[in-house]
């Protein structure tokens, strides 16, 4: 995409987050034509963000699960960064009128190890660039979109929704990722569940799929980087003061208060 109309798109959005303008499809008089475009417009979006949100420490993955396909109606994953400020530990506080619209999302969240090469295409070929994995929440801010009519390279172009990360210590030895069952509680009622294997497969899958992704773009995975591989469940939009506590079998819990 030519660098002026990114540029220019970038910040109309920046400007729509800091009004709090509901989300809406770019105009295609933008010059945003493809997914490839909506990245170049991403990149300068989030370097608008750093100076008061801090650098990138990593990335999320979206639309990994069949249940968050059919919820958006998009076939495919996308993928945004996580800035250093955005990042907190299980237990903080997060508060709905920072958001457009606050949702929460529960995941596998990873940490690189070492530098991830391009061909690495299975969980196999990932695991050992990988040295800690545990639970965690992503929290996303979706500016009360209508979720009947979304425009994928719009939401590519706003960071992917991203707008934040909950996670719990990393463990260096991990269950079967595939069969591991992950649940999700409102001040200790169900709320949701959903195994690893619902993260395309595996969730080694997700973090070859963006490393892959990264790499196309002159990129890839690289050392100490986090990566929220997707939800295994439907978002959930807190419609008021509560608390939440997503639990993996076998890897531990992560928790989350809104206010």
């Amino acid at each position: 995409m030519e660098e002026t109309a990114a540029r220019r798109a970038a910040e109309a959005l920046f400007k729509e987050h800091k009004t709090g303008t509901k989300f809406r499809t770019i105009d295609p008089k933008s010059g945003l034509a493809s997914i490839a475009d909506a990245y170049d417009i991403q990149d300068r979006y989030v370097a608008l963000l750093m100076p008061e949100q801090g650098e990138a420490v990593g990335y999320k993955v979206g639309l990994t699960s069949k249940t968050m396909q059919t919820f958006c109606g998009i076939d495919h994953p996308i993928g945004g960064v996580v800035l250093a400020r955005r990042v907190h530990q299980s237990g903080a506080t997060v508060r709905r009128g920072d958001y457009g619209r606050l949702g929460l999302e529960f995941e596998v969240a990873v940490r690189i190890k070492s530098d991830i090469p391009p061909g690495a295409q299975t969980p196999a070929a990932v695991a050992p660039h990988i040295d800690g994995v545990s639970a965690g929440i992503e929290v996303v801010d979706d500016r009360a979109a209508d979720y009947g009519n979304l425009d994928v390279r719009s939401l590519v172009a706003d960071n992917s929704w991203n707008a934040g990360i909950v996670i719990s210590s990393f463990s260096a030895q991990w269950p079967d990722l595939e069969s591991m069952h992950g649940k999700a509680t409102e001040n200790g009622a169900p709320v949701g569940e959903g195994f690893g294997r619902d993260i395309l497969g595996h969730p080694f899958n997700s973090v070859a799929w963006l490393n892959a992704q990264l790499a196309s773009r002159g990129g890839g995975l690289r050392r100490g980087q986090l990566v929220m591989t997707g939800s295994v469940m439907k978002t959930v939009f807190p419609t008021g003061p509560t608390s939440y506590r997503f639990e993996f079998s076998g890897l531990g819990a992560v928790e989350v208060k809104v206010i």
